[in-house]
């Protein structure tokens, strides 16, 4: 009875420790593998009248929820970070850095120095010629910095199609996961390795969009981004990606699906309703979420930047400035404007003080009513100067009360008038802005810089689309002026070879005309507004990009030694240490070993004895 009980509890030994071989061993297979963590059995004692043995009850699987979940966060934090960091580090490549050939202000700079030789020695034929290559130079500038934006935009899309593929079929893996488990017993190798896939895949969907992982008690996982939609549960959802084709600098997103000109990324929920994700911005992290905020905000503003660098150049070349007329109309002073040569985009420029304070006005040639503050704290309003303009000396007088604003008797223009209350509303200044339409015998302007097809770049704000954007990719040098560089110096007809004063003109506009970022009250993008004079926006559009980049950057350095330090603690606690397995697998060897000669030596010890 000794030696039955003997081999009996030896058996156990040897069948515990084969459990355990198998769970090290397969630990050991598993080390390096993502989403793979560290097993051991679960042992008691089995007792009775007859014997006392061990037996396993269960192969563990480490794992800690709350550090799983903190992983999961931190992944998709990681992967936002990093995506946004490689796309803003390729385009200061394309921008260089401030000062070096070929960045914007260099370029910006070159241009000018041109002009005042021009100024000094207009009769020049070099000058002239320089003047054209550095106008060239900073046009090449602009295509370049332009084409490379639309460039990371069309790639971004390109990603967002590839990634929303690749996570559909992850969330259709974890959902098939998820029915494995909830017909399966959480115990013995099979589960662990379901286990096993079931966190590589959650790993894989967070690396792709922010997730929260809610464990069920059967090894089942519910998956919800941060804003709350459900991904995984009872059902799946599903992602879907209309890409937008080739992108322009034009192309922007809209809510409004028959405005928007970029792919469109929507969600059918588990209970099927269609959801728009980048409207309701339902994203907020992950590899996805950075790269719309890639296409639809970082990238567009770079854009935008551009786009303003691209509007002040042609404006301070072609702009004529006219200023008002004073008149007295008995108590009343102001100023009678000429609008002759008004075109859309066009302005007026009007200053005056209301008790003491000053204000300051631009009124914008435009069918759009606009009425908003821009980026330089100046008020903004948009008029049609064009057509009716006793409609517009009411319109305008309706937006400024205390003002008196009639159509002038002789010519095309306005009479602008304060109150004739001393101490209560005094006009100071009233100018027209309008552009050059001809090289010679449209004023001191010039449209150097002109858009597509040749038109004038008037800044016009009319139509579904401001004139601005997306200029910085159509900019382009006046044909005339480029057959005939002699064109830069008389701007009559007929007028001196030697006249500097076109290119004093323009020197002077370079430095002192002012802009603002902006079409109108919801611009600039989510961003950055430029304010000041062209060289002014140049250095801070190229700061602020310096600035994002690093902020970028330094963003990305935080979360992977976040994303480090979260790794280890899982390591710590659930990771396989190849050393430590190999040195447990050797002492369970040894242990099956030496229950293997109890067995061998039981054996011999029952032959003996069924031989006598």
């Amino acid at each position: 009875m000794a030696v039955t009980t003997s081999l009996t509890n030896v058996a156990s030994g040897l069948r515990t420790h084969q459990d355990s071989l198998d769970a090290r061993s397969r630990s050991a297979a598993n080390a390096g593998t993502r989403g793979a963590s560290k097993r051991s059995v679960t042992l008691a004692d089995h007792d009775n009248p007859t014997s006392s043995h061990a037996r396993t009850l269960a192969t563990a699987r480490a794992f800690s929820e709350s550090v799983q979940s903190y992983y999961t966060r931190q992944v998709s934090d990681t992967a936002d970070a990093d995506i946004e960091a490689t796309y803003l580090n390729r385009l200061q490549v394309v921008l260089g850095q401030p000062g070096s050939a070929g960045a914007l202000d260099t370029a910006l700079g070159n241009l000018q120095e041109a002009l005042q030789r021009l100024a000094t020695g207009p009769d020049n034929a070099s000058a002239r010629a320089g003047v054209v290559d550095k106008a060239q130079s900073m046009i090449g500038t602009l295509n370049r910095l332009s084409s490379a934006v639309q460039e990371l935009r069309q790639e971004a899309e390109g990603q967002i199609a590839a990634g929303v593929q690749n996570l559909n079929g992850m969330l259709t893996s974890l959902h098939a996961v998820n029915q494995q488990m909830a017909g399966t017993t959480i115990s013995g190798g099979a589960s662990g390795a379901m286990l096993d896939q079931r966190d590589l895949l959650v790993s894989g969907i967070a690396e792709l969009v922010d997730v929260g992982a809610t464990y069920r008690a059967n090894g089942a996982v519910a998956l919800a981004t941060r804003s709350g939609v459900g991904l995984i549960g009872s059902g799946t959802a599903t992602f879907t990606f209309d890409a937008g084709g080739t992108l322009s600098a034009s192309s922007r997103f809209d809510r409004d699906a028959s405005k928007s000109s970029v792919g469109q990324l929507t969600l059918t929920t588990q209970s099927g309703t269609s959801v728009d994700v980048v409207g309701q911005g339902l994203l907020q992290g992950g590899t996805l979420g950075g790269l719309i905020t890639l296409r639809d905000r970082s990238l567009v503003q770079a854009q935008d930047h551009y786009d303003e660098i691209a509007a002040g150049l042609a404006l301070a070349f072609s702009t004529n400035r006219l200023a008002g007329r004073a008149v007295v109309d008995g108590e009343a002073k102001g100023f009678d404007v000429d609008l002759g040569n008004i075109q859309p985009g066009n302005d007026v420029l009007l200053t005056y003080s209301q008790a003491g304070v000053d204000e300051r006005v631009r009124l914008v040639n435009s069918a759009e009513p606009l009425d908003y503050y821009d980026a330089s704290s100046q008020r903004v309003i948009g008029v049609d100067l064009s057509g009716d303009l006793a409609a517009a000396a009411q319109a305008i007088a309706g937006k400024l009360p205390g003002l008196v604003v009639t159509e002038t008797k002789v010519g095309k223009g306005l009479r602008l008038l304060d109150d004739g209350q001393a101490n209560q509303i005094d006009i100071k200044a009233a100018e027209a802005r309008t552009t050059a339409t001809a090289p010679q015998d449209a004023g001191l302007g010039l449209g150097l810089f002109v858009d597509q097809d040749k038109t004038a770049f008037t800044n016009r704000i009319d139509g579904a689309v401001p004139q601005k954007r997306g200029f910085a990719a159509r900019i382009s040098l006046n044909a005339a002026v480029l057959a005939d560089n002699a064109l830069l110096v008389p701007y009559q007809a007929g007028g001196s070879p030697g006249d500097a004063d076109r290119a004093q003109a323009v020197l002077v506009q370079l430095d002192s005309m002012k802009f603002a970022s902006g079409d109108g009250a919801a611009t600039p993008s989510n961003g950055f507004a430029l304010t000041g004079s062209l060289g002014e926006i140049v250095s801070q559009a190229l700061s602020f990009q310096g600035y994002s980049i690093q902020a970028a950057n330094a963003r990305r350095g935080d979360r992977q030694l976040a994303m480090e330090t979260i790794a280890g603690q899982m390591a710590s606690a659930s990771g396989v240490q190849v050393d430590v397995e190999v040195v447990r697998l050797m002492a369970l060897e040894n242990a099956y070993a030496a229950n293997a000669r109890v067995v061998s030596t039981v054996m011999e010890l029952l032959d003996t004895l069924s031989a006598v």
